[in-house]
């Protein structure tokens, strides 16, 4: 049964005209033509009936009339029966109780003799006759009429329904049409202007005067375009960082590789080699965080759903990370020992994206940190909500350049005695932060004295195991 629903609406898909104006006024055209021809219908049935109430009474009437006896007016008629017309619509016979007719109204309209008493409908002569049979004490008096008569009528009841609606279908069609253009104007003016757009341009559809239907898909559709836009924007902004930033790296490249071509002895050429290698590793490392920046970006204009990550699993995972490097440097790096700071939290986020921004804040403590110093994790839960903490012994950065060591490429005060660095580190935190619904706070740490970064969720968020 519910394959033929599925193929009715497969078949109306493909033979239906396309365009929105055109599927209305075929459906509003079929309905009207439906609704016309279920009014006859109605009409018809309504008609018929009223006409077998009407003439079964007036049949009924004629056959008490004639229960006195049969006197016969001047013309030959029984008194009290309608005079017959030329289409015979009644015909009237008496038959005595012993069954011998003693009286017909027409020649030849003999019905059978054998009757029920009452109303029946009897076939005869090729149709099917009304028929009321009434017994006296003797005779019984038989009153009939050829349903055709009826249905000659309910028919010509019906064609005189029909006849207005035939004769107003064509304003109503032109009023049909008038209507279904004038809605669907506003969304003829959407099209039009979108027809003539450039391809840069991404402004949103105004969607004034548009139908209740229409608002929620132009809605839509902007909110598209606006993504879109915010992609665009970061496409924008990664193909300039990149060709901004790669310019310096790629001539100190190409330096150091004419001082490997002159060098003198192998001392040198070995200590060009380094140098190389040195600026091979810084660029391939500006590459990564600028493609780590940019596959950020992308994801923020993206509207995600995102499962919840524990804190405390992301928090192990970039410690063990980066555990290599800190002990190179000889620092002292794991979870803070506070108690008020060894409760981590599950937040909605991405696993991956998460990792980054925890081993970005501790890259940059490994950086910045004098050797044998100290960097905490930790997390924070209170009224002003829950926060990811990061601080360290280091030199930290002073209150009034906190906000501009944020921008891409600005590196801290310290940066000038510091190997390697690009500036986007904390750049892609903040990024990672902002898609993650937090915010990325820069103060001075209470207890190291050094630089605290907090990722502050002000939102309640899921306590893990709970």
């Amino acid at each position: 049964m519910k394959a033929l629903p599925d193929r009715l609406a497969s078949w109306m898909r493909e033979r239906l005209p396309g365009a929105l104006g055109a599927r209305l006024l075929l459906f509003i055209g079929a309905a009207i033509v439906f609704t016309a021809l279920l009014q006859g219908l109605l009409t018809y049935r309504n008609a018929l009936l009223q006409t077998d109430i009407l003439f079964d009474y007036q049949m009924q009437q004629t056959a008490f009339a004639l229960r006195a006896g049969l006197p016969v007016d001047a013309r030959g008629h029984p008194e009290g029966t309608p005079p017959e017309d030329e289409n015979h619509d009644f015909i009237v016979q008496v038959w005595t109780n012993e069954g011998l007719r003693i009286f017909e109204s027409a020649l030849g309209a003999a019905l059978p003799q054998m009757a029920v008493l009452g109303f029946a409908d009897v076939p005869a002569r090729g149709t099917v006759y009304r028929v009321f049979s009434l017994q006296t004490r003797s005779q019984v008096i038989q009153v009939a009429q050829d349903m055709r008569v009826r249905r000659a009528l309910a028919r010509d009841a019906a064609w005189h329904g029909l006849l207005p609606i035939a004769l107003l279908a064509p304003v109503l069609a032109l009023a049909v049409w008038w209507g279904v253009r004038h809605s669907l104007a506003p969304v003829q003016r959407v099209r039009r202007e979108l027809a003539v757009r450039q391809p840069t341009d991404l402004a949103p559809v105004p969607a004034d005067g548009l139908p209740d239907e229409v608002r929620p898909l132009v809605a839509e559709f902007n909110a598209l375009l606006q993504r879109v836009a915010q992609a665009f924007e970061a496409q924008q902004h990664f193909v300039a960082d990149a060709a901004h930033e790669l310019r310096s790296p790629l001539a100190a490249l190409n330096l150091q590789l004419q001082t490997l071509r002159r060098a003198p002895d192998d001392a040198a050429r070995e200590d060009a080699v380094q140098r190389l290698a040195q600026g091979l590793e810084r660029a391939t490392r500006l590459v990564e965080q600028l493609l780590a920046l940019a596959r950020q970006e992308a994801r923020q204009a993206a509207a995600q759903t995102l499962p919840l990550v524990d804190l405390g699993d992301v928090v192990t995972q970039a410690l063990a990370d980066t555990a290599v490097a800190a002990q190179q440097r000889g620092l002292d790096m794991g979870i803070s020992e506070s108690p008020a700071l060894q409760q981590p939290f599950a937040v909605p986020g991405d696993a991956h994206a998460l990792q980054m921004l925890v081993r970005n804040l501790l890259d940059n403590a490994i950086k910045y940190v004098p050797e044998g110093g100290r960097v905490d994790v930790g997390w924070r839960s209170d009224a002003a909500g829950r926060a990811l903490i990061v601080e360290d012994s280091g030199p930290g950065i002073p209150q009034e350049q906190r906000p501009q060591v944020l921008r891409r490429f600005v590196r801290g005060p310290s940066a000038s005695q510091q190997a390697g660095g690009s500036g986007l580190g904390l750049a892609i935190v903040q990024t990672i932060a902002e898609r993650h619904g937090a915010r990325l706070l820069l103060d001075r740490s209470p207890s190291l004295a050094g630089l605290r970064v907090q990722i502050v969720w002000q939102a309640a968020v899921t306590v893990a195991g709970e």
